[in-house]
């Protein structure tokens, strides 16, 4: 099932993102952030943005979310997309499905760009990101230093939905908890 996040799933979601921390690049956090500093992060960001759990059987396996791409308010259209997947549960799926369903939700925000950041050459991330639809935007060289090495940092875009012309505000995620139309999101994204 996808469901919202809570604080509650604050350890789950650290269990997961720990060994990407501490053996990859694919993050440039280079110390554990712990389980209480992983709630505040979860409880901060679902102020605006959604924070999104794949659950099974009571089990988290995976977790996806967005945030502000830049300070500015003419930015508030676009924002960063992040996912993470437990390692036993990969290349079953639940990336697509989840990573989907949290664009879905970001097109109810009224959001409507969405861009991943990718470490290179990351390939199972791009060819994520490039099947959902995302195109390549540009790349970061040497920029940022983790694990003994640079590395590159690619970016990659997709529109939502074409910006009109007169936006309408963006929609804070909490705004949209309870409504129909994001139970009807979370429901076809995990069918």
């Amino acid at each position: 099932m996808i469901r919202v996040a809570t604080g509650h799933d604050a350890a789950a979601c650290h269990a997961i993102y720990a060994p990407v921390v501490e053996t990859s690049a694919i993050t440039f956090e280079t110390g554990l952030p712990g389980d209480e500093a992983m709630r505040e992060r979860i409880l901060t960001r679902m102020q605006t943005y959604p924070w999104l759990i794949w659950e099974e059987d009571g089990q988290v396996l995976a977790y996806a979310y967005c945030g502000r791409f830049r300070e500015r308010a003419a930015y508030d259209w676009i924002a960063e997309t992040s996912i993470y997947v437990h390692e036993n549960a990969r290349r079953r799926g639940i990336a697509r499905r989840l990573y989907g369903t949290l664009l879905e939700v970001m097109n109810l925000q009224h959001i409507n760009q969405a861009v991943g950041v990718i470490t290179l050459p990351g390939d199972t991330s791009v060819a994520l990101h490039e099947s959902m639809g995302f195109e390549p935007a540009g790349v970061w060289r040497d920029a940022g230093y983790k694990l003994g090495r640079w590395w590159d940092v690619g970016v990659w875009q997709k529109t939502l939905h074409t910006p009109p012309a007169d936006p309408q505000p963006m929609r804070a995620f909490p705004t949209l908890i309870g409504t129909p139309e994001l139970h009807a999101v979370l429901e076809a994204g995990a069918a």
